[in-house]
């Protein structure tokens, strides 16, 4: 039994084709954006964060002291600790292209890339990986 035959080759690499060319449209598009992340609690935003290259630390927002963010030295930002049971925050690892997002629901917290200077209406609302 085969599981495809040669005419479907012309059809995979077309698809193959079409995808690194969007791939390729993202990654011009937005990567080299500058960047904030919007911070928000309670669907309220409460802080928004500068993501500049070569700056470290570590903070929190007043709403939820429970809740740490860090801040990495290549332009990302990411869930340091969390008190929740599942930590899924965490594990949802470094943020820094527009769209990208996390969450933590159980302390209302979420976590949301956007550009610096304006939101356009053909941005991308959310990445998922």
């Amino acid at each position: 039994m085969r599981f495809f035959k040669k005419s479907d080759i012309p059809v995979i690499a077309g698809i193959l084709l079409i995808s690194l060319a969007l791939w390729g449209w993202y990654r011009i598009s937005y990567l080299d954006t500058p960047v904030v992340a919007a911070i928000y609690y309670d669907s309220e935003l409460v802080e928004v964060v500068e993501l500049n290259l070569n700056t470290e630390k570590e903070f929190r927002i007043k709403q939820q002291p429970d809740v740490v963010f860090k801040l990495h030295k290549d332009g990302s930002i990411s869930f340091l600790k969390s008190d929740c049971k599942d930590r899924l925050c965490i594990r949802s690892g470094r943020l820094k292209t527009v769209g990208q997002s996390a969450a933590c629901l159980p302390n209302k917290v979420s976590v949301k890339i956007i550009r610096k200077n304006k939101n356009a209406d053909h941005d991308l609302d959310i990445v998922i990986r």
